[in-house]
């Protein structure tokens, strides 16, 4: 951002005003955690700030404060749709097009408020007034921290603000485990304990709260689905609407378990396969140079980064899957390579 956009930001927050936060389709930690951290940051400035959701989210994300206020917009239209057409200022956060947030888009892109794309995906669209994008971000938590500051309000960091940022930094990284931490990553994170970040509780929240039938499916998959593919260094999951209904499948259990193919020694392209609500839902992860976002762009409808990203398909399951092994050996001297 330029100090010229800076300027005019503040000058538009300097006075209370409503505003409306979205963010993407099945949000993840990053989605809820830079939402409910922008939604406190916020409401401490005097703004009446709603945010909303496309659809639901994994329960273990439900702690973060706000949490209860968020409006679920496939279970409450209405709501969401008066809370838009009331907004004066709309942060889509941690989504790159409108086709990330399904019927919520069509809300979005005809109301009339002055909008603000904070986010970190690759090739966003241009549908925003203001911008704040870096793929160089580990995470849009990280990019909120940014805004915070670019402000002049780093002084406003609280508990509230920097558990939720903290959730989302440390589940898009992996634990901190990807290429995208950085020196600055770890730089903000020491400001988020300081501000009252609980670090070691967030991380039994989000990862050491487990359902029962989010185990289950955990072993399954990994006992009776996984197809491993040595010659394309590739491994992947499939799991059917049935499968999952077997295990009493809640929002949230496969969270994660794309990243235990990927695991396996030697593996640079993993995949996820999930049949849900009629729809084949993918995703995919890579090591090294192999760009997983090139890759769902051009044949699964979807996108990412580099390393991570997500698709689609409207064929069954078996059709997907063989569409999926049908283009392995096109993409065989990338998988191969040594970077």
């Amino acid at each position: 951002m330029n100090p010229t956009e800076i300027k005019k930001l503040k000058a538009l927050l300097s006075k209370p005003k409503n505003i409306v936060i979205v963010t993407h389709w099945s949000p993840d930690g990053d989605a809820i955690g830079s939402s409910l951290g922008l939604y406190n940051y916020l409401v401490k400035k005097a703004h009446k700030v709603t945010v909303i959701t496309p659809n639901d989210y994994p329960s273990f994300l439900g702690w973060m404060k706000g949490n209860k206020k968020i409006i679920d917009f496939q279970k409450n239209e209405s709501a969401g749709k008066k809370a838009v057409a009331k907004a004066e200022m709309i942060f889509c956060l941690d989504f790159n097009s409108l086709k990330r947030i399904d019927k919520l888009g069509e809300e979005v892109a005809g109301s009339s408020a002055v909008k603000m794309i904070i986010d970190h995906h690759l090739q966003p669209e241009d549908f925003a007034d203001y911008m704040l994008h870096s793929v160089a971000a580990c995470s849009t938590c990280e990019l909120i921290y940014d805004f915070i500051h670019h402000m002049g309000d780093k002084k406003m960091l609280d508990k509230d603000i920097a558990n939720c940022l903290y959730t989302g930094i440390m589940t898009d990284t992996g634990s901190f485990r990807f290429p995208s931490t950085t020196a600055k990553t770890h730089l903000i994170l020491a400001d988020l304990i300081r501000a009252g970040a609980e670090n070691s509780e967030i991380h039994n929240r989000t990862y050491d709260d487990n359902t029962e039938s989010r185990l289950k499916i955990l072993g399954f998959c990994l006992n009776e689905k996984l197809t491993v593919l040595p010659e394309y260094k590739t491994a992947f999951f499939a799991l059917t609407a049935e499968e999952l209904d077997r295990f009493q499948y809640k929002k949230g259990d496969t969270e994660g378990v794309v990243n235990y193919a990927l695991s396996i020694a030697g593996i640079r392209f993993a995949a996820f396969m999930v049949e849900r609500d009629g729809i084949i839902k993918i995703s995919f992860r890579s090591k090294g140079s192999f760009d997983v976002n090139k890759f769902s762009r051009s044949h699964f409808s979807g996108g990412g980064h580099a390393n991570a990203a997500g698709g689609m398909s409207e064929l069954s399951m078996k059709k997907t899957v063989a569409k999926f092994m049908a283009l392995l050996p096109e993409y065989k001297i990338q998988l191969n390579a040594k970077k």
